[in-house]
């Protein structure tokens, strides 16, 4: 059994207590048989064998998924798909590619399945018109998956289309045994409430913002953003979903703003001007991911991201650098 196949054997299961001994194996795969990361840490002269705690692990510059080709084992696979982030003309886009697609599909669901419940007892509505316009997204295959493990009977999507998805918003409500979750990003869903404002479909629901504004509207703080939604759709608070094409996991908001991750997603923090002072229990700092499931890209992410951390395992998060590009959708400035 080759190690890949061990791995994802195992990553279902691990725990906090497992992920350490993981994670480490993983690194020590991945500083060997990723191109660009190996060449990275050769450059930092950095020797893998040296490294024995996840705070000791060199994190790779998010930028590296847009002029890199980010694959581990290149020889033995080609991309089955390629998850681009969004951005606008002038920005070059991140790719992530994907040896099997339907690896990222199932974590995805587990991880919702986990904090939500099963996928059967919830209709999945979307607005998400920029990402559907652009092509790529991870979140529109994630979306598109849950609607069909679901198996609901509306259509998911809604591009620009209000009437559409208030009749499906009603009519989503009325079956029974089933919850109604909608999932947009910030300035759609900011469009739908200032138009409907008031109307009973927007009541009762749960709204899953997944940040960006993409240029259309102004940027806001969370509470700010989260403040003008609940006032529109009525909710007792509005879910957040944190995620990004470079990664294959996603944590979860579930009304005031701080992220739980599943023990397959591993937050560290760093000094914002030292991207080797790597802790695992600094207060706030600029965000490093441990994504367990990039098995076949870079699980080691330094992320453009500031963060706090609280005792309970909960982060926050707070910002972006300096100079760093807005990402769509996960992050609020």
């Amino acid at each position: 059994m080759s190690f890949r196949t061990q791995y994802l054997h195992a990553l279902p299961s691990l725990t906090a207590a497992t992920v350490p001994a993981a994670a480490l194996t993983l690194f020590r795969y991945q500083a060997t048989h990723c191109p660009p990361y190996a060449a990275y840490l050769a450059a930092l002269g950095r020797n893998p064998a040296t490294v024995e705690s996840l705070e000791q692990i060199p994190f790779l510059p998010i930028e590296f998924f847009k002029t890199h080709e980010v694959r581990t084992d290149t020889a033995n696979w080609q991309p089955a798909e390629t998850f681009l982030s969004s951005g606008t003309t002038l920005q070059q886009r991140s790719q992530h590619h994907v040896r099997e697609p339907e690896l990222y599909r199932q974590h995805a669901q587990r991880i919702f399945e986990h904090y939500y419940g099963p996928l059967t007892g919830w209709t999945i509505l979307a607005l998400l018109p920029s990402y559907l316009e652009q092509g790529g997204s991870s979140l529109v295959a994630m979306v598109e998956h849950f609607a069909q493990a679901s198996g609901q009977p509306q259509p998911a999507f809604f591009l620009h289309n209000h009437a559409a998805l208030l009749a499906a918003l009603a009519e989503a409500k009325e079956q029974p045994n089933r919850k109604v979750l909608l999932i947009g990003v910030s300035y759609a869903l900011l469009d739908f409430v200032e138009a409907h404002a008031g109307r009973p479909e927007l009541l009762n629901l749960t709204v899953l913002e997944t940040g960006g504004m993409k240029g259309r509207r102004r940027e806001m703080i969370r509470e700010e953003l989260h403040a003008e939604l609940q006032r529109g759709f009525g909710s007792a608070g509005i879910h957040s979903e944190y995620g990004m094409t470079e990664m294959l996991g996603q944590a979860y908001s579930f009304g005031d703003g701080r992220f739980w991750a599943p023990p397959q997603l591993q937050i560290l923090l760093r000094d914002p001007s030292d991207p080797f002072s790597v802790s695992a229990t600094r207060a706030s700092g600029a965000l490093n991911v441990i994504d367990l499931a990039n098995i076949d890209s870079c699980a080691f992410i330094e992320t453009k991201d500031l963060a706090r951390r609280h005792p309970d395992g909960s982060f926050e998060v707070l910002g972006r650098l300096d100079n760093s590009d807005i990402r769509g959708c996960n992050q609020l400035v």
